[in-house]
């Protein structure tokens, strides 16, 4: 049985220090692996990834992350990467890790996606220098993601992003600022390279579960969506490659600490 703990906005500060921790003391009994879907920190800066940092230390369980639009609001996402990293904890932009577990192996593509919107009503790379920017950035990283996805090789496949790839995640967000929330070129891969599961954050005031067109099980972990410390999704060795199985015993049992 392979689980996936999964949050994603825990947002840490200076002030964080000894309050993320105790949501996470029963971690290593109930997952193989946490999956934190950006927004790790609350302006990006250094000081705040190191408090983050010791709020994870010691644990047994690997972490895998990638960044949100908050762990870079300070231009120093570079030094929160390496903090992080430094740390023990695996982050991911563009890039994949791959966790043998049980005899199982779990391919994880992260990356932090971006905006631009969804099919029907997505911004398109013309006009101004500044939005043809703002596309440009999101089919650059769509692009990577889709050769890293396409490169995997594995029994279940794991999209990691910050930004949404579907709207249906997004039911209670503003339908005006959905374009800012996320793009669906993402989802779009994930259906072409047989995607088990999608976890992403960014979207507070969404709702948890969503499918691509495909079928790709989609969870946003948004810790305000979640109303819990994390959810924890299974992979029963049966199901491997035909998607996510949602353990619902563990979910409420968290959500009771």
């Amino acid at each position: 049985m392979i689980r996936l703990a999964a949050v994603g906005d825990v947002h840490a500060g200076l002030d964080s220090g000894g309050v993320i921790r105790p949501t996470f003391e029963r971690l290593d009994e109930e997952a193989d692996v946490l999956l934190l879907a950006g927004d790790l920190t609350k302006s990006g800066t250094a000081q705040e990834a190191a408090v983050l940092a010791g709020e994870f230390d010691g644990l047994a369980t690997p972490v895998i992350a990638v960044l949100g639009n908050h762990d870079h609001h300070s231009d120093e996402a570079d030094q929160v990467r390496a903090v992080l990293l430094d740390a023990g904890i695996c982050v991911l932009e563009g890039e994949t890790e791959i966790l043998q577990i049980e005899g199982t192996t779990v391919g994880i593509v992260g990356a932090k996606g971006f905006g631009g919107g969804f099919e029907g009503t997505n911004a398109t790379e013309f006009g101004e220098p500044e939005m043809k920017a703002f596309i440009r950035h999101t089919t650059e990283r769509a692009e990577v993601v889709e050769a890293q996805l396409a490169a995997l090789t594995a029994d279940i496949k794991i999209l990691l992003l910050h930004y949404a790839p579907v709207r249906n995640t997004l039911i209670g967000e503003p339908p005006e600022i959905f374009p800012f929330l996320g793009s669906y070129l993402f989802a779009e891969s994930a259906d072409r390279h047989d995607v088990d599961l999608i976890v992403h954050g960014h979207a507070h005031r969404g709702v948890e579960q969503g499918l691509t067109h495909g079928g790709v099980a989609v969870r946003n972990v948004a810790q305000p969506v979640l109303r819990r410390p994390y959810a924890v999704y299974e992979f029963p060795p049966e199901r491997r490659g035909k998607g996510v199985l949602e353990r619902a015993a563990v979910t409420e049992a968290v959500g009771r600490g």
